[in-house]
């Protein structure tokens, strides 16, 4: 197939249908959409028209497709639907003509015996729209001819598309996650916890993702999304399946995503949100009273957020249990800032600035004239409100006295204090110096000054802020640890299947684009972290699907803790010291 000068058509023009031909338009092709809905054939056109790269044909008639090179069938997951639009395409085609499904669950050999053509009927795997640089995986049958085969994959070679071996059982279990992990988004809209733009940031941000949940499930489209959840609901039983009432709303509403204009957001005839714009930004000015900022604690948490502010330009104390905790501290700021003078993130004399500016120490005295206290110690209730009480004598009037707990509640340190306006908490990501997410927690008793003082200090760390009420997970975790349960959940739900775990984070990150799948995540984190914060969610939400897994249990129990102790759901390749 000679490649710019190739025809190719596409059947379908919902969610998967208009990013595919957009880019066989990009790329230079000729192209043929057809649909069966004139106000979609409207909004592709309208779309298309701006496109000076390769001629388009849109049309209703699949007679148009009779000189195609390559047809790519991509109208919704139905085996009935399906198997008539590649009978009607088998009988419209030359013979020559290569058929391409898009199905993601249905048996391609079913398909291409049923399409008439089996030798030249083949597949394209996906779990999400396809966009540049994306990832597919190509199909085949051992009735597949070769010269098919072959254009296919010319054919995703000219898209810039990588092909990627996703699995069929690895994709439909991640494609479960995923769409659990969506409909848990939309609750958390519906209950007027956060708005869209700060779910969206806040995950997108906080987990590396490409896209917020919102924001994907505009791109998957709803309908298709709330299908999805409607069979896995039949089959399971699993109420994290019933699609929320806000999603099935929207989806009864013609409001689709992307592919329709309006969904969870709007979007112009180019597919490009309209907004609302993102929320303006602090007056920096809020933060002019912020001076001198003291981090309570020695671990890993403390010394990135120590680093964090001391590059910020704020003179920094960390406090320490002892000199031993104080000094292995500060030589671990340091550390790490030499290997971010390495990578190119901060100057030399950005790192002489920093170390400049920070003191680690052993007297929780040195916190009294601070103007903003962060405590970062261990995830424990009655340590944190000891250190609140503490806090809440030693420090001067008007300072601010931040936690860092990331499923804890604010409340309860506020309270322990006697000081609860000037008490919030501001969850920051590992590693802090470099996650730009933070989660600013505010309880009833915060006070506006507070609030809009920490907001401002967290932007002059160059950090975006998301606003968040006083309750276990905040946005993040709320939503980062069922769908990590939901992984954990797949060993123990395959009737005597073995999983393949490598597999699964694979399909995650090549099919969704993730940068971590959920054990690689899980392993990372830390096995006995993760369960700390699932029994504290629990306890807060019983049925939301935080109960811990006992698989998670008996890992912990055993040792088994992760990257740290070099077996968690993988085991850790042993690290290689060069003397």
């Amino acid at each position: 197939m000679a490649r710019k000068s190739s025809v190719v058509g596409v059947v379908g023009l919902g969610s998967v249908g208009q990013p595919l031909l957009a880019l066989l338009q990009t790329a230079g092709y000729e192209v043929i959409g057809v649909d069966q809905d004139a106000d979609v054939l409207a909004r592709v056109d309208r779309s298309m028209k701006v496109r000076t790269s390769g001629g388009y044909t849109l049309t209703n008639d699949t007679i148009a497709l009779v000189g195609a090179d390559v047809v790519v069938e991509a109208v919704p997951d139905d085996l009935a639907g399906k198997t008539a639009v590649l009978r009607r395409l088998n009988a419209v085609c030359l013979d020559r003509t290569v058929l391409v499904s898009t199905s993601a669950s249905l048996p391609l050999a079913h398909l291409a015996i049923a399409s008439g053509r089996p030798a030249r009927t083949l597949g394209l795997r996906m779990l999400r729209p396809p966009g540049p640089g994306g990832a597919v995986e190509p199909l085949c049958t051992s009735m597949s001819s070769d010269d098919a085969v072959a254009a296919l994959d010319d054919l995703l070679d000219g898209l810039g598309l990588t092909a990627a071996p996703i699995g069929a059982e690895p994709g439909a279990a991640a494609t479960a996650m995923l769409y659990a992990y969506l409909n848990r988004a939309v609750r958390l809209l519906e209950q007027g916890y956060a708005g869209q733009e700060d779910v969206d940031t806040a995950m997108r941000l906080g987990c590396g993702l490409p896209a917020g949940p919102l924001q994907l499930l505009d791109e998957i489209g709803l309908d298709t999304v709330r299908a999805g959840l409607t069979g896995l609901l039949a089959r399971t039983g699993n109420e994290a399946y019933r699609p929320a009432a806000l999603l099935d709303s929207l989806a009864r509403g013609g409001l689709l995503g992307r592919k329709t204009g309006q969904g969870f957001y709007a979007y112009d005839d180019q597919r490009r949100p309209l907004g609302p714009p993102g929320r303006p930004a602090q007056d920096p000015a809020a933060a002019d009273g912020i001076r001198r900022v003291g981090v309570l604690g020695s671990g890993t948490m403390a010394r990135g957020i120590a680093e964090a502010v001391a590059v910020a330009g704020f003179r920094t104390v960390l406090v320490a249990r002892g000199p031993a905790q104080a000094e292995a501290a500060r030589q671990a700021v340091e550390d790490s800032l030499t290997r971010s003078v390495r990578r190119g993130r901060v100057g030399p004399q950005d790192k002489r600035r920093a170390l400049g500016l920070l003191d680690a120490v052993d007297r929780q005295a040195e916190l009294a004239e601070c103007d903003l206290v962060i405590e970062a110690t261990t995830e424990d209730l009655a340590l944190k409100r000891r250190l609140f009480a503490t806090l809440g004598g030693l420090c001067k009037p008007g300072a601010l006295l931040a936690t860092t707990t990331s499923s804890l509640p604010v409340a309860a340190c506020a309270e322990a204090s006697g000081r609860p306006g000037d008490v919030l908490g501001l969850h920051f990501f590992n590693p802090a110096p470099v996650m730009r997410l933070v989660e600013l927690v505010t309880t009833p008793q915060t006070t506006t000054r507070a609030a809009g003082t920490a907001r401002a200090f967290g932007e002059r760390l160059g950090k975006t802020v998301v606003p968040c009420a006083d309750r276990a997970g905040f946005i993040v975790n709320h939503l980062l640890f069922p769908y990590l349960n939901d992984a954990i959940r797949l060993l123990d739900a395959r009737e005597g299947h073995d999983i393949d775990i490598e597999r699964i984070d694979a399909a995650v990150e090549q099919g969704l684009s993730h940068p971590v799948g959920p054990f690689a995540l899980l392993d990372t984190m830390g096995l006995d972290v993760s369960l700390t914060i699932l029994r504290r969610l629990d306890e807060e939400f019983p049925d939301g699907g935080y109960s811990p897994p006992p698989l998670l249990e008996q890992l912990v129990a055993r040792g088994c803790l992760g990257r740290k102790s070099g077996q968690g759901f993988r085991r850790a390749p042993a690290r290689v010291t060069l003397s």
